[in-house]
C-alpha cells in the first residue's frame, strides 16, 4: 500500500504476533565482471557491457539475435539481426527505433512486436545481469561501433543457408562469405569446395562507379579444392 507517496508495509495478524529475530551476517551482493572492474550491481545503472541473446517465436518459425551495447543502464548501440520469418525483419526496423536510449529494464517492459525479439531481448537481459558479457574482462568496455564491427566488410549478417534432400544430397546456397554460385563435386560427386559472391563487396564495387561485369570478377573468390573439380554445379538450378 502506498500512503504520501512511501510504501508502507502491511502485515498480517499472524505475523505481528510473532517475536522480532534478529538478521545475522549480511553478505550484500556478489561483484559481476564489468567492462574490466568487479561491480556490485544493485541498480539498472549499474549495469555496463557488451553482449548478445538469442530468441525464437512460440512457432519456432524465426529467430532473431540481439546485440547491445550498455554504458551505465543505458542502451547506446543495438544490432538486431533476424531470419526465418519475413515480417519478423520489420518488427526488428521498429525495434531499432524503440530500445536504443532506454535502460535495459524500460526495454525488457517494451513490446517489440515480434515474440522472437522479445524473447532475444530477455535472453539479453539474462547475460548482461549476470556479467556474462563479452566485454566483462575488457577494461573500459567496447566502443560505441563494436556491433558493426560483428558485421565485417560490406555490413551483411552472416548467415549460413544450406539445403538437403535423402535423394539428391546437400546444396550450398550462402554461407559466411557469401552468395554460393557453383559447388565442386569430385569424381564421387561429394563437395570439395564452392565459388562464391561476396554481396557486400559487389555492391562497394557498384557504388564506386566499377562496371557490372569488373565488380561481378573482383567480388568473386573460390574456397576449398575448387580448381580440381571433376564436375561444377549450380546449387540452385542443378
Amino acid at each position: 500500500m502506498v500512503l504520501g507517496g512511501k510504501c508502507k508495509m502491511e502485515y498480517t495478524n499472524q505475523v505481528k504476533s510473532m517475536c522480532k529475530v534478529t538478521c545475522g551476517a549480511h553478505h550484500g551482493c556478489a561483484p559481476i565482471p564489468e567492462e574490466g572492474k568487479w561491480v556490485y550491481s544493485r541498480e539498472i545503472k549499474d549495469i555496463s557491457g557488451f553482449t548478445h541473446g538469442i530468441g525464437w517465436c512460440a512457432p519456432q518459425q524465426g529467430a532473431c539475435k540481439i546485440t547491445l551495447n550498455v554504458k551505465e543502464g543505458i542502451i547506446q548501440e543495438a544490432l538486431i539481426e533476424t531470419i526465418g520469418c519475413s515480417g519478423m525483419t520489420h518488427s526488428a526496423a521498429m525495434a531499432g527505433e524503440a530500445i536504443v536510449g532506454k535502460t535495459v529494464l524500460e526495454a525488457i517492459n517494451t513490446d517489440l512486436v515480434c515474440d522472437a525479439i522479445n524473447t532475444a531481448m530477455r535472453e539479453l537481459f539474462l547475460q548482461i545481469c549476470y556479467g556474462r558479457t563479452q566485454s566483462a574482462f575488457s577494461e573500459g568496455g567496447l566502443s560505441i561501433g563494436a556491433g558493426l564491427e560483428d558485421l565485417g566488410k560490406g555490413l551483411r549478417s552472416q548467415t549460413g543457408t544450406i539445403y538437403s534432400t535423402l535423394e539428391k544430397g546437400p546444396r550450398y546456397l550462402e554461407l559466411t562469405e557469401g552468395y554460393i554460385e557453383k559447388i565442386a563435386l569430385d569424381d564421387n560427386d561429394e563437395i570439395i569446395g564452392y565459388q562464391y559472391l561476396s554481396l557486400g563487396k559487389f555492391m562497394d564495387f557498384i557504388k564506386s562507379g566499377m562496371p557490372a561485369e569488373e565488380a561481378l570478377t573482383k567480388a568473386r573468390g573460390q574456397y576449398g579444392r575448387f580448381a580440381e573439380a571433376a564436375k561444377v554445379i549450380d546449387p540452385r538450378k542443378e
